[in-house]
């Protein structure tokens, strides 16, 4: 069985700092394209981070220098580090993952999804 559980969110002041955390069962990271995508209110869901078996990272514009991706394969688990978080960045969460994908910031590439985290930024 697959499964992808994330967890972490709150509610934040804006500027403040979140780890969101995606526990994987079923297959190994180390081996999937693995990514972070948000899906606000009324807005389209959206890629922020996206990070390759090899460790070679895609950011959004919005989050470069603010969000960071990155896995623990011993652990089978996939991180989004959120800092100097704003407003507009509330959302609910998901990780997503596959084999392989062409464009790892698109959300129709992706096989595997979890049921989100919601993060709530108040200014």
């Amino acid at each position: 069985q697959v499964q992808l559980v994330e967890s972490g969110g709150d509610s934040v002041q804006a500027g403040g700092s979140r780890r969101l955390t995606c526990a994987v069962s079923g297959f190994p990271v180390s081996r999937y394209w693995m990514a972070w995508f948000r899906h606000a209110q009324g807005k389209e869901r959206e890629g922020d981070a996206a990070i390759h078996r090899d460790g070679t990272t895609s950011y959004a514009e919005s989050v470069k220098g603010r969000f960071t991706i990155a896995k623990d394969n011993a652990k089978n688990t996939l991180y989004l580090q959120m800092n100097s978080l704003k407003p507009e960045d509330t959302a609910m969460y998901y990780c997503a993952a596959d084999v392989w994908v062409d464009d790892g910031m698109l959300a129709s590439e992706y096989m595997y999804w979890g049921q989100g985290t919601q993060v709530t930024v108040s200014s």
